[in-house]
């Protein structure tokens, strides 16, 4: 798969081979969503609103910092959010709770990501519907659904749908898979009820989002923490093993930071030769990837966390959506 997603920003000669399984594949995706929207294929309602956050195109562009934002402007607006996601990079395919001390082997990276944040349930399972009511059982405080990168799981019916878009790919060649990386057609985004951009150029009608962090903490010590300026003068490496290993690694340059990078496939699951440099004063890796690292971490082994940041209008647009078909009275 890495050595295809060389051809998704750009016509090479492979093209003439991808091109027509791109177009046997965008049918198949039309038809699959035709069935779906006449009732033929069957899709499950939940007995409380559902919020889907994800995106059109193979690969990170902020899915979870956006879910771990909305479920933090849930809980400023008096809801009680669960989190289901399908555990990518994980073994589990049956629904399952995630804890911050799962096994991301199992459970998959970015859901114990979620929930060490511990900002609500986390679930995950390949079947959604299954996960979200398996969630709502052990959880029945919880009155809202957020589905992380859910958008073409369509057997889970959606009262919201987030799309979220970089701001600096876009949409690469502009093909569907395998030719380029698109999984529906970028018309998709017309019928979403926000697109969110992270980073880049935004148009009118989209809604920009920022991931800032300045802020390391150590992974052997938790509770010891440092600031970019703390890292002056040192040796340092810096690993990303996530869907955009550039942005992180830019995030580190407009923090001062000089490092020699390491680039990951995504969801790799790391051994403990992949953080080894001899020549190191600290390494500098992302939330996602330190959970993947714990295990074998060093008092050299460093953290970014980011957070999202966008513009609250998001906030009440999302919340107007799921209060009044609910019976809820907006806060």
């Amino acid at each position: 798969m890495h050595w295809l997603q060389r051809h998704w920003h750009r016509i090479t000669p492979l093209h003439l081979i991808l091109l027509p399984l791109s177009i046997i594949f965008r049918l198949l995706a039309g038809i699959r969503r035709a069935l779906y929207r006449s009732g033929i294929m069957v899709s499950e309602k939940l007995p409380v609103p559902v919020i889907v956050v994800g995106n059109i195109n193979v690969g990170g562009s902020g899915k979870t910092p956006l879910t771990l934002w909305l479920a933090q402007q849930l809980l400023d607006n008096g809801w009680h959010p669960g989190i289901v996601s399908r555990g990518h990079g994980g073994t589990a395919t049956a629904p399952q709770a995630v804890h911050h001390s799962s096994d991301p082997a199992i459970v998959g990276d970015e859901a114990v990501l979620m929930a060490q944040r511990r900002l609500c349930p986390v679930w995950i399972g390949h079947d959604r519907p299954a996960a979200a009511r398996e969630l709502l059982r052990d959880h029945p405080e919880c009155d809202v659904i957020l589905s992380d990168d859910g958008l073409q799981h369509y057997r889970l019916q959606r009262d919201v749908e987030i799309a979220v878009v970089d701001g600096t790919r876009r949409f690469g060649n502009g093909f569907m898979l395998p030719a380029g990386p698109l999984r529906e057609p970028p018309s998709r985004l017309a019928e979403v009820d926000a697109v969110v951009v992270n980073g880049g150029t935004v148009s009118a009608g989209e809604y920009r989002m920022q991931l800032y962090g300045a802020c390391f903490y150590n992974l052997l010590n938790p509770d010891t923490s440092a600031q970019a300026a703390d890292f002056n003068g040192l040796r340092l490496h810096a690993i990303a093993g996530i869907g955009h290993p550039e942005r992180f690694f830019a995030h580190l340059d407009k923090l001062g930071l000089a490092a020699q990078t390491h680039h990951f496939p995504d969801h790799h699951r790391y051994t403990p030769g992949d953080i080894t440099y001899a020549d190191a004063d600290a390494i500098l890796m992302t939330e996602k990837d330190a959970v993947k690292c714990s295990a074998f971490a060093t008092e050299k082994c460093w953290v970014l966390r980011v957070d999202a940041q966008l513009d609250p209008s998001l906030t009440q647009h999302i919340l107007e959506r799921i209060t009044t078909p609910y019976g809820r009275q907006a806060a």
